[in-house]
């Protein structure tokens, strides 16, 4: 890459796009106009143009749920008609969200009481997976348009820790819970949620209270009445929304509690402008096809296992985690469409972490290991609150690191450098071998103007259809997880043995000895004798 930079000095426009604030720089990518050519060329044998459309007008395109993956239809802008299974469901989408945003609103503003007449002052978002990841990450990274006095916790863990933890320093008569979970069977959020009011009402001393301190987010309005929560205080998920996908609709309900219906709004409109992009720009300047052809080009030509995605932004320090659901979940898939075990790898390892702290932790590999791990680096021009000297040093960062990676520094640099400290001829022999970059280290970086909520909701709706394309090209449905549904069904299986004191014998020798190790081990706790 540095040659091709020395080569071609008008390589950056070449290799960059601009949509509204967000500027995609590819360059720092090892292609050249035939690999984008012969890369494009793949799009159209996959057939990507009619996959796309097939999902924007509600094909059954997860074939093996046989449902449609409309979460575009969550942030449509648009009047025309969206028919899925012979129905418009635009104008059922809008009544959801404006009743999510009415009780949003009424608890930013304090009109909705508690059942001891106090206004709420912590929310407690109770989920797993897409019920949390999507709504944590967006609320972490718009909280400078949140209410200071309003909090907003997430409870996903099933570990007690994590629940215990988070009520030890609430107030029952101003803690609003919201369950969410699709099918309300989740195990982990079940568990949770039923903690959770066996501790308000034995706090308050009344189970009717509820009414006022528990709303759900599901598909199954039948078990959430039957859970306790009144019937106006459930909000309603479609099965042809993905968890994964799902923040845009009222699982986003703590997102709109936190940054208000305004915010919210612009948070879809900057997801619809890339949809739109997506849609109808050709395959050449159209951003997150581009995005996905460099993943399918170090992942299945260069054989790359990973990719990092390193954002320069504090507020996005969960954007990370919640790129590795969507990703993994959507790719990690080992059967194509057709149902045949496939001969090429798919979906990478996702991993990352907020810089500048990750240039001091593992950024080392990236420089100098002997893996290629491409590199995504999103990072704001200003912040929210920018303070210049925090600020420019913090860009100093994010330029220096994508041309160290594509430069690196050779054993003539690095002899230089030292001859120039005034070291002898024998320090220098012995320090080049570690002080070479070898350079060459792919990275795209995506610059906007600042993390509001717009610029969130673009960004997200760039990996999202980057995904997708990658997915189509893999010949895999991205919108199942059956792998996830596999370990919950073993849990449940095994948590009856764990309920009892017999020795168990049913599986492999190393799950007998674990579950019988842990059995005599453990100690005696309410509920178990």
């Amino acid at each position: 890459m540095r040659d091709m930079f020395d080569r071609d000095k008008k390589r950056f426009d070449k290799y960059s796009l601009q949509l509204n604030d967000i500027l995609f720089d590819y360059s720092k990518n090892r292609i050249n106009d035939e690999t984008v050519t012969l890369l494009l060329q793949l799009t159209n044998e996959a057939d990507v143009p009619a996959w796309i459309e097939k999902m924007f007008v509600g094909e059954q395109i997860n074939h093996t749920e046989h449902r449609a993956a409309m979460h575009t239809a969550l942030r449509d802008q648009g009047n025309q008609p969206l028919i899925v299974d012979g129905a418009n469901i635009l104008a059922d989408i809008r009544e959801e969200r404006e009743r999510a945003k009415q009780l949003a609103e009424n608890i930013r503003t304090k009109k909705w009481r508690g059942a001891t007449n106090q206004a709420i002052t912590d929310v407690v978002n109770i989920g797993i997976g897409g019920s949390c990841l999507g709504p944590l990450m967006a609320t972490e990274a718009l909280k400078p348009y949140a209410l200071h006095d309003l909090n907003v916790h997430f409870i996903s863990n099933i570990d007690e820790n994590h629940i215990n933890d988070t009520l030890e320093y609430l107030n029952p008569e101003t803690t609003f819970f919201i369950i969410s979970s699709k099918s309300f069977t989740t195990q982990e959020t079940l568990v949770n949620a039923e903690t959770a009011r066996n501790w308000h009402v034995n706090e308050l001393g009344n189970q009717e209270y509820i009414d006022r301190h528990f709303s759900a987010v599901t598909s199954n309005v039948k078990l959430a009445k039957e859970f306790g929560i009144a019937e106006e205080n459930i909000f309603k998920i479609w099965s042809w929304v993905g968890g994964r996908y799902s923040l845009w609709s009222s699982i986003g309900l703590p997102i709109i509690i936190a940054i208000g219906s305004e915010h919210f709004d612009e948070l879809l409109a900057g997801a619809y402008e890339v949809d739109q992009h997506f849609r109808h720009t050709p395959l050449e300047k159209n951003i997150p096809v581009l995005m996905a052809l460099l993943g399918i080009w170090y992942n299945n030509f260069f054989e790359v296992q990973s990719m990092a995605v390193l954002p320069y932004d504090e507020h996005l320090h969960r954007f990370p985690d919640y790129l590795q659901q969507i990703d993994m979940e959507s790719n990690g898939k080992y059967v194509d469409r057709q149902g045949y075990e496939v001969d090429y790898t798919t979906g990478p390892v996702v991993f990352g972490g907020i810089c500048v702290e990750a240039q001091h932790a593992f950024f080392q590999l990236l420089h100098q290991g002997t893996k290629l791990v491409p590199a995504d680096i999103p990072a704001p021009i200003y912040d929210f609150n920018s303070i210049e000297k925090h600020h420019r040093v913090l860009m100093s960062n994010v330029f220096a690191q994508t041309e160290a990676l594509m430069r690196g520094k050779t054993e003539e640099e690095v002899y230089e450098a030292l001859k120039a400290k005034g070291l002898g001829e024998e320090q220098i022999k012995q320090l080049v071998p570690y002080l070479i970059f070898p350079g060459n280290r792919p990275t795209s970086t995506l610059l906007f103007n600042t993390l509001n909520a717009k610029t969130l909701g673009a960004i997200i709706a760039l990996y999202e259809h980057k995904i997708f394309v990658q997915g189509v090209i893999w010949n895999i449905n991205s919108f199942d997880q059956w792998g996830v549904e596999f370990g919950k069904r073993l849990a449940k299986n095994i948590l009856h043995e764990l309920n009892d004191a017999k020795q168990i014998k049913s599986h492999d020798s190393s799950t007998n000895g674990l579950i019988n190790h842990y059995k005599r081990q453990r100690p005696e706790q309410k509920g178990e004798k």
